[in-house]
């Protein structure tokens, strides 16, 4: 066997070693350039496998890490959420990663085009496009909260620090904008005077809610009452709006040859902001209140005999990973072929769910000392999802000192977080539309990703309206739910029992190689049997015990939640059109359609020709016939590769 000296145990995670013994030129000795050349030329590679790995943790690590994952785990018994947790990522979460990522580099292919290997199944494919098309235009919107909120960090005090002051029943404000948009008694300016009185019904809702809260709802989103009231566009956040867009265009600009730079930095820099905020965090008094709510005496391993908490535990697995989204696909796509796609899920996975983890000590610290100085206890400040980072936690930061250092931080991880998210997302929808149209977008890659954000930008702008939470709220309910579970199993249900397991077992060796037996058994079971019915029990529940979707105390009209079906129909839809179509365009009779499109295609298999060994060899791609007679062969080693054309 070789030796590798590692000069540092980071060589281990962002190199491939083993990638420079895959000779692929046919010959006895390994080609030193492989491994570091690019030896896909046509498609592209990462220019380093560092650059892959951080895009694949930034990709995977994103704003549900800080602001859904502590906040479930307090709820569901604090330490111990973990047991589930730990137990679904093993059985859910681990082997769904390595299956995508492996398929995606195996052919180097997209989310569509991977589904040559079960044509009937293509339709996936397309799902897991306009899944990731609706998460981009509601995502960016987040981007561009967080872009506001950063922005506004730069003021003392922070703006929604001490909204108001009462005295004699009138309402004097420093901030007069939540009072005009609170009590909508404008003067001929538009903007209340200080002496103006403020409707009593109005003091009553304003007094009920925190300073951040109101700032939240009445300045920063200005909402509207409720999703029937659209009301004007929010200029500030359409700005954000098309500066995080701009952002966006300019990362990717060179697809992941750009990307992968930027990603250095957006990937790093959340672990050293959460550290910053840990350490400041432990340092306050009544931090330890706040970690014992999240993790420490309080648990409650009683718990564990819910449903509810399995089913939270497996739904963060699946989401935190992005799996079935059609991202890992698309990354791991442009993956020299003898990667080690095992090793890379396996320091992925644990990365994301350690970063979960570590994120809830820092946010919970910081949320007990809110609780100390408010004298209320932890669970009634801490909250979910939006109310989390927009809200309880803006508020806990502005009772610190220097708190818009601690502000402009934690906005600044917020929005490196979701940058790196938003990076793989268009990813999937430019990798797609490449590789069905390559000859026409490979060379004009940067304008196709200006179009597709100029596009998205957009679409997105109903989202920044006054009804632009609800938007947004509906969408990521709808599309961000069912629509994944949907795809996930399918992905299962097509690779392990139509394309058959040991042949994609098969396939994966033929980029890592062969492993025993017993290496395969616990992978085998996963995505034979346990990953299926653990996908199909998420998916059962979760719409036994469907609820209609509130933002707060909001409901939403019918017209809207039929509109939230609508777009999870339309994302689906394609699942059953592709397969008739596919089936219908087959001969023969009904069976031997059915059996055909459930057949890979004649150009299935690795991308690259020297690649495909004898298991392909009798599918080469774009092979052609040539008449030796008349025509003088001439067979080129490209020394990059080793591939010979």
């Amino acid at each position: 066997m070789r030796q590798y000296h590692l000069n540092r145990l980071g060589d281990l995670i962002f190199s491939n070693p083993g990638a420079v013994d895959e000779a692929c030129n046919d010959g006895t000795k390994p080609n030193p350039e492989v491994g570091r050349a690019e030896e896909n030329p046509e498609r592209g590679n990462w220019t380093s496998k560092r650059e892959y790995m951080l895009s694949m943790i930034g990709y995977a690590v994103g704003l549900g890490n800080v602001w859904r994952f502590p906040y479930l785990t307090y709820k569901h018994g604090g330490g111990a959420f973990l047991i589930p947790y730990t137990i679904m990522l093993a059985v859910a979460g681990l082997p769904l990663f390595f299956m995508e990522s492996s398929f995606g580099q195996f052919c180097s292919q997209g989310p569509i085009n991977v589904w040559k290997a079960v044509p009937i199944l293509q339709g996936v494919g397309i799902t897991m496009l306009l899944v990731s098309t609706f998460v981009s235009i509601y995502y960016n919107v987040i981007i561009a909260y967080s872009l506001y909120y950063l922005f506004a960090s730069f003021q003392y005090p922070l703006p929604w620090s001490d909204c108001f002051s009462w005295s004699d029943g009138n309402c004097s404000t420093t901030s007069k904008e939540i009072c005009n948009m609170t009590s909508h008694n404008e003067s001929s300016n538009g903007i209340l005077d200080k002496n103006q009185t403020c409707p009593v019904e109005n003091l009553l809702i304003i007094a009920a809610q925190s300073p951040s809260e109101q700032y939240w709802d009445s300045v920063a989103l200005q909402r509207t009452s409720s999703m029937d009231e659209t009301g004007p566009v929010v200029w500030h956040l359409a700005l954000c709006l098309l500066l995080a867009w701009i952002i966006i265009g300019a990362a990717l600009y060179k697809g992941i040859k750009s990307s992968g730079k930027v990603v250095y930095f957006t990937a790093t820099f959340p672990y050293v902001v959460l550290v910053i905020l840990l350490v400041r965090g432990v340092t306050l008094e009544g931090a330890r209140n706040g970690i014992e709510y999240y993790i420490g005496s309080q648990s409650n391993l009683t718990k564990l005999s819910e449903a509810e908490v399995w089913k939270d535990a497996a739904t963060q697995i699946f989401y935190s990973l992005s799996i079935a989204w059609g991202g890992l696909m698309a990354l791991s796509s442009y993956n020299k072929f003898h990667n080690n796609s095992y090793q890379d899920s396996i320091i992925v996975c644990v990365t994301n769910c350690g970063t979960s983890v570590f994120a809830g000590f820092a946010i919970f610290s910081i949320l007990g000392h809110m609780a100390h100085v408010y004298g209320r206890p932890v669970s009634e400040v801490a909250q979910a999802g939006f109310g989390l980072a927009f809200i309880a936690y803006p508020d806990a930061l502005s009772q610190l000192p220097i708190s818009p250092l601690w502000s402009i931080l934690f906005f600044f991880m917020l929005l490196t977080l979701g940058l790196d998210s938003q990076f793989a997302g268009i990813e999937v929808i430019t990798t797609c539309l490449e590789d069905a149209f390559p000859k026409v977008l490979k060379a004009k890659r940067a304008l196709t990703t200006i179009a597709i954000c100029f596009v998205l930008f957009l679409l997105g702008l109903p989202c920044v309206t006054g009804a632009g939470i609800y938007w947004v709220s509906l969408i990521d309910h709808f599309c961000g739910g069912w629509v994944l579970l949907v795809s996930g199993l399918l992905e299962l249900l097509g690779l392990s029992y139509i394309y058959g397991i040991n042949r994609f077992i098969k396939d994966i060796e033929m980029m890592i190689g062969p492993k025993s037996s017993l290496f395969w058994l616990w992978w085998r079971a996963c995505w034979f049997c346990i990953s299926p019915v653990v996908l199909l029990v998420i998916l059962g529940w979760s719409l036994y015990t469907f609820q209609p979707p509130t933002y707060g105390s909001v409901s939403y009209p019918e017209w809207g939640i039929a509109l939230g079906w609508c777009i999870a129909v339309f994302c689906l839809i394609w699942i059953p059109i592709v397969a008739v179509w596919k089936v219908a365009k087959g001969s023969g009779g009904p069976w031997q359609r059915v059996k055909a499109a459930c057949r890979a295609t004649e150009d299935w298999g690795p991308y690259l020709d020297c690649h495909r060994g004898e298991r392909y060899s009798q599918q080469r791609r774009g092979e052609t016939t040539v008449d030796q007679q008349n025509t003088n062969v001439f067979v080129i080693s490209d020394p990059s590769t080793g591939c010979k054309t």
